[in-house]
């Protein structure tokens, strides 16, 4: 069940970097339920046909291109290749990320840069090829960005410094350009999500089930996302019905950044009992 109508983006020809697996694929599926035309691109060629024929049905083929977004004559031969099969690009949604959990004094330059040339690089080459094209064509369209939640909160977060300073930097990207490139019809978003466990994320920043649990903990709402509910916002806002979002970054996640913002947000784990004791505390503090 979901509120769209069936023709909400129809023929709208929309390309996912990252779009395979996790949560590119969910957008995907969706919005070719919503009569989409679908590109997708990731770096793994056999996992990209994979999920192209598994997504493909007889009224709609989803075309694919292998491309690594560190390369920008990767990038523009991906677009190329999209250009040419369905005749133009309405939307891109910047999905391709790379991040891993670690101290920040253990990492290296290079495992920086495998975070940074991902996310941030790999963003803005796909932005700036595609926004190119359509300022010289005089087409709009619509870009939206995938970052997070300690992105657009300011706090950052703690043991995924690259990639909090690179989503960081997509955020900034997005805004920027929202006020830049409007008057070519073009328009930004951002989707900042909270935890959506997917297969490839969790092996990297929960690989335990204690790692897992405290994810959860940290969320008002006590559980983590349905890659659904990621789609459905993210169809809302590439199509025309949003029209009038500009420059803007929507948080998905539960509350979860609103309860690690506040100073005293982690006594919710102390139990009545607790409270007892700390209100007899605090009342011999005030005489």
């Amino acid at each position: 069940m979901h509120p769209f109508s069936a023709d909400l983006l129809q023929n709208k020809v929309v390309l996912i970097t990252g779009g395979a697996t996790g949560l590119g694929r969910a957008m995907g599926e969706f919005f070719l339920s919503l009569g989409a035309k679908l590109a997708i691109a990731s770096r793994r060629e056999d996992v990209l046909r994979q999920a192209a024929q598994e997504m493909s049905t007889e009224s709609r083929q989803v075309f694919y291109k292998g491309c690594d977004v560190r390369d920008p004559a990767q990038i523009q031969s991906m677009v190329d290749a999209v250009m040419t099969h369905f005749g133009r690009i309405d939307v891109v949604v910047n999905n391709a990320a790379g991040n891993f959990i670690s101290p920040t004094e253990r990492l290296s330059p290079r495992a920086i840069d495998a975070v940074l040339d991902i996310v941030l690089h790999g963003t803005f080459y796909t932005t700036l090829e595609i926004g190119k094209r359509w300022i010289e064509q005089g087409q709009g369209g619509v870009m939206l960005n995938i970052v997070t939640n300690y992105a657009s909160s300011g706090a950052g977060s703690a043991f995924v410094v690259p990639s909090a300073a690179a989503k960081a930097g997509v955020l900034a990207l997005t805004r920027s350009l929202a006020v830049e490139w409007a008057r070519y019809g073009i328009r930004q978003v951002a989707i900042a999500p909270g935890p959506f466990p997917t297969e490839g994320a969790s092996s990297r920043l929960s690989p335990i089930p204690e790692l897992e649990e405290r994810m959860v903990k940290r969320v008002p709402l006590g559980r983590v996302g349905n890659p659904s509910e990621l789609a459905h916002l993210a169809a809302y806002v590439i199509s025309d019905y949003a029209s009038y979002i500009n420059g803007e970054v929507i948080t998905i996640d539960g509350g979860e950044w609103l309860q690690g913002a506040g100073e005293f947000n982690e006594l919710l784990d102390v139990t009545d009992e607790q409270w007892d004791t700390l209100a007899q505390l605090t009342r011999k503090g005030k005489s």
